[in-house]
């Protein structure tokens, strides 16, 4: 099972996101969590990370195994933003899971990523068992 943490913090404007940094969270999240890697996206459902996002879903699709978190601002939206770009890259909509990271600090974000990711491996294990 391989696990890519995709986040956005709304172009660094976003006040809900006042009392998180940005420039040391992605390391946190790999230091902490067993993930293949997290990255960091200004705006993702703007055109240059709806082109990052399309490369990464394209990639991923090959790989069954391969889990998208994307830590973001409400799931509701998330999923909905990047339904098509989803639908037309051929990846698995069921591996794409949408946390909603406003309103926190780093710490708030590692423990809902961490939940989530958690959940996708224990429901992973028990699908092969």
């Amino acid at each position: 099972m391989k696990i890519k943490i995709l986040l956005c913090n709304c172009k660094g404007l976003c006040q809900s996101f006042k009392d998180s940094d940005f420039n040391t969270l992605p390391f946190q999240l790999e230091s902490e969590l067993d993930v293949h890697y997290a990255v960091l996206h200004p705006q993702l459902c703007g055109q240059g990370g709806n082109e990052a996002l399309a490369d990464i879903f394209r990639e991923s699709a090959k790989d069954p195994e391969t889990f998208i978190v994307s830590g973001a601002c409400a799931p509701e939206a998330q999923e909905k933003l990047f339904q098509k770009l989803i639908r037309k890259t051929g990846f698995d909509p069921k591996r794409f899971v949408a946390v909603d990271i406003r309103s926190t600090n780093n710490d708030g974000i590692l423990a809902r990523i961490k939940e989530k990711v958690e959940a996708l491996v224990r429901e992973h294990e028990a699908a092969l068992a």
